[in-house]
């Protein structure tokens, strides 16, 4: 539909942070899905980060959010959640 092709705002204050390899949706497109609903993407974790969105081998970002108790998302649960 029509309204499923323009911008939302469903992500509106959400930070999320990508790390590890994506398997079905490169990092850019990624980030560029969680703009286009009105949030931001960043490359580090820090306490204001929504979700860490963790793929394939993820790095030390993961560790940083289970210390900070930031929710962390499979590949899967970000693609259903956009």
């Amino acid at each position: 539909t029509a309204e499923t092709s323009q911008k939302s705002n469903k992500h509106q204050n959400l930070t999320f942070v990508f790390t590890g390899a994506l398997e079905t949706i490169s990092r850019e497109s990624a980030e560029a899905l969680v703009r286009s609903h009105g949030g931001d993407a960043s490359s580090s974790v820090s306490k204001t980060t929504s979700y860490v969105v963790i793929g394939h081998e993820p790095g030390s970002k993961a560790e940083k959010a289970k210390k900070l108790g930031i929710k962390i998302l499979t590949e899967q649960e970000f693609l259903k959640m956009i």
